[in-house]
């Protein structure tokens, strides 16, 4: 494995969506509503379940960290993408392509984490309603927190080491519009056997346990809710994890799409496409399923601006 020392390339240049130039002002201004939309719907989200006194439970704690997550790593992406559409410099150094990567792969890990701690939370509340708040503790949430967190600390440094540790000394061309691993990879001239591995090692190890953790505690709520001999129970009890599985079965669809197969199957401009979808629109529609299909988050809604009304 080479040396930082020795890359000679020292900068990327994004190629983006500059294959369509007639599409560039309309692609800016869908991808500055996506992003707009994104901040608005998680920060608000955020906010609101900051203030609502009925939200604060385990599962709107782990939301509100979902949200903190959906945000931050749309905001890695998004604003250097948007440049491009409207700038001649698209252009990144070496060191900022790094610092992309690193906190993208931070964030994505996170939301892996995340959701698989959602899946148990719902499992808990769910299969063991009557030792949900002994089980599911405050101590308990904040621990699992800040291992999803940790988890994407370790993941996202030793991949970012092992990827940018290798020779660029061909083109610096990369056909995407952020610095993600297989175009990456595309243009180094070193070896990328071990690096390969190590991203699918480390991807597969991420995905696949989380994955586990989601299937196991869904077939014990559907065992449960099989169970409730109320239709109307049934409803409700499914009403409370129905949300957490659409976003799941959105994320974990497009992300093992993406990184779970060879490099050598990777086709850039498909990629592109569903790059866009889990970068921007998925935190953009998280905050939508959860508020849309959620009684509470909806009734805190009416409350907080009701209050804001009656306030004035």
């Amino acid at each position: 494995m080479e040396g930082l020392n020795q890359t000679t390339v020292t900068e990327f240049i994004f190629v983006g969506f500059m294959d369509h130039p007639d599409l560039q002002i309309p692609l800016f201004v869908l991808f500055l509503g996506i992003y707009i939309i994104t901040l608005v719907g998680n920060l608000g989200m955020i906010i609101l379940i900051q203030v609502d006194a009925r939200l604060q439970t385990p599962m709107y704690f782990f939301l509100s960290n979902l949200s903190a997550v959906d945000a931050g790593y749309s905001s890695v992406i998004a604003p250097k993408m948007l440049v491009t559409f409207v700038s001649d410099n698209r252009t990144i150094s070496f060191i900022e392509c790094a610092t992309q990567f690193y906190f993208f792969c931070i964030f994505v890990t996170n939301e892996c984490c995340l959701l698989g701690v959602m899946a148990y939370d719902r499992f808990v509340a769910i299969c063991n309603p009557l030792l949900y708040s002994t089980a599911m503790s405050k101590r308990l949430c904040i621990l699992l927190v800040i291992a999803s967190y940790i988890t994407g600390f370790v993941n996202s440094t030793a991949q970012t080491i092992f990827i940018f540790s290798l020779s660029f000394c061909d083109s610096n061309v990369i056909n995407h519009f952020f610095c993600d691993i297989p175009p990456i990879l595309k243009l180094s001239c070193s070896d990328i056997h071990n690096t390969d591995i190590v991203h699918f090692t480390l991807s597969s190890i991420v995905v696949m346990s989380t994955i586990i953790i989601v299937l196991v505690s869904y077939v014990y709520i559907l065992t449960t809710i099989l169970k409730i001999r109320s239709a109307e129970g049934r409803r409700k009890a499914f009403s409370t994890c129905g949300s957490h599985l659409v976003a799941v079965t959105i994320f974990y669809g497009t992300l093992i799409f993406m990184y779970l197969r060879p490099t050598s199957g990777y086709t850039t401009d498909q990629d592109k496409v569903i790059s866009v979808f889990y970068t921007l629109v998925i935190p953009m529609l998280n905050p939508l399923i959860y508020s849309l299909r959620n009684k509470e988050v909806k009734e805190a809604l009416k409350r907080l601006v009701n209050r804001k009304i009656f306030s004035q």
